[in-house]
């Protein structure tokens, strides 16, 4: 097969899994936009307790999907999983529609959750398959960016469609039935031979034909059970990476949930208005596009440890500068702009990261695995700082707890080394720092 011909190829599984983190950025910010409106209008019994509820439900199912049902894709294919999963948490986003009351929205929240959870470490697995060798930070920021282009998307519409919420949760619902179909129909079941499967690949019953995603390029046979699972992660050299990296996916999307939730709160808190708080929620998540696409190629080229550190470092800083409030509008717009750089790219780095250290056969596994960690992270973000919302203290209070979880994670990643030796392709090797 020509080069032209596998380059023409990839391009739906490259766009596919890009929209797929459009609706993970869907619902990253989708509860951002409604809960004021919520809670001023106290529609379906809300209030500050209410809201704080149904973003931290939300989130448990999010990480339940991420912790249990993201490793089968190592074992059931990553296409299967991924329809599956956008077709099931769109079912369920449309339900919210409905829910006549906080419980209800809540559950159908939760159901959704379990959906989605699973679609980012599918996703960013299927595309670290594909990732020729050195490039595993750039694709995976790559993709991530549909993520943060579907948050700006969602304010953005919030903007036009807000106070009516329930139009939020029906754009966001169709558009996953609207993937679906094309997940299923184009997106390949099995990687291109090229990169990391050999002629010789033989399947997981020792009969020739495709070798499943998560295949190694030249492990023998063996049980699917025995291929996958989280004892994995505790055998050496993975404990210390495990640790690291979960303390980190932690603070990292303690950050990433608890601002997107909370920030047009917050900045109503400090006295802005709830329009301008949506506009920078928007800014804020232009910031992060911008900031993948450089983090990605930086990584690539100095190596992830080093620039997954300084961006956590700086996401502190800039963090902490949030607390001070600014009058001047420009240099606001300017001050979450560049925060929005470094704090959500900062993640990805994680993912990345985890992408390079872990072999093909435990890719969809240790990525569940720190998406699903860091979704408890996710829970206590919103949770915490609904807790402040509640209190009046959310103004600075907020932007200095978030500024600690930044700290905390340089802290635990400088203890995980920069690679494995040899473990892109066999899950075994040397550690080195």
């Amino acid at each position: 097969m020509s080069t032209t011909s596998l380059d023409n190829k990839s391009r739906w599984p490259v766009w596919l899994c890009w929209l797929a983190m459009v609706l993970d950025g869907f619902d990253l910010v989708v509860l951002g936009t409604v809960i004021p409106v919520l809670i001023k209008s106290q529609e379906l019994g809300f209030d500050a307790v209410g809201a704080t509820f149904a973003a931290t439900i939300s989130l448990v199912g999010v990480g339940l999907g991420a912790l249990f049902i993201a490793p089968m894709s190592d074992r059931l294919g990553r296409r299967n999983l991924l329809v599956a999963c956008v077709t099931w948490f769109s079912v369920f986003t449309i339900a919210v529609v409905f829910a006549p009351n906080v419980a209800w929205f809540s559950t159908f929240r939760l159901l959704a959750g379990l959906g989605l959870g699973a679609c980012l470490p599918a996703a960013l697995a299927y595309m670290n398959d594909y990732a020729p060798a050195g490039t595993a930070g750039k694709s995976t920021t790559r993709t991530m960016t549909g993520y943060h282009v579907g948050a700006v998307a969602t304010a953005f519409l919030a903007l036009m469609v807000i106070p009516n919420w329930r139009t939020m949760f029906v754009v966001g619902g169709l558009a996953g039935l609207v993937l679906a179909p094309f997940l299923w129909f184009k997106l390949p079941e099995t990687l291109p031979p090229v990169h990391h499967v050999p002629a010789a690949a033989k399947s997981p019953a020792g009969v020739p034909g495709r070798a499943p995603i998560g295949t190694p390029a030249a492990a023998p046979a063996a049980p699917a059970e025995e291929r996958a699972s989280f004892r994995d992660l505790g055998r050496k050299p993975y404990p210390r990476i495990a640790a690291g990296v979960a303390v980190a996916s932690f603070m990292g999307l303690l950050l990433v949930y608890g601002l997107n939730t909370w920030l047009p709160q917050l900045m109503a808190s400090a006295g802005y208005s709830l329009n301008a708080g949506l506009a920078l929620l928007l800014v804020l998540n232009v910031g992060a596009v911008v900031g993948l696409l450089i983090a990605g190629v930086l990584a690539d080229r100095h190596g992830t440890k080093r620039i997954v550190l300084l961006w956590f470092g700086l996401s502190a800083v800039f963090l902490a500068a949030l607390s001070i409030q600014i009058q001047n509008e420009i240099v606001l717009y300017a001050a979450v702009f560049v925060t929005g750089v470094f704090v959500f790219s900062s993640q990805v780095l994680v993912y990345a990261w985890v992408s390079q250290l872990f072999p093909v056969r435990l890719r969809g596994t240790a990525l569940g695995f720190a998406a699903g960690v860091g979704r408890l992270g996710a829970i206590l973000g919103p949770a915490v700082t609904g807790a402040l919302v509640a209190a009046g203290i959310a103004y600075p209070w907020g932007f200095y707890v978030f500024a600690a979880a930044a700290v905390l994670a340089v802290l635990a990643l400088a203890f995980v080394p920069q690679t494995i030796a040899a473990t892109s392709r066999t899950g075994a090797g040397v550690e080195h720092s």
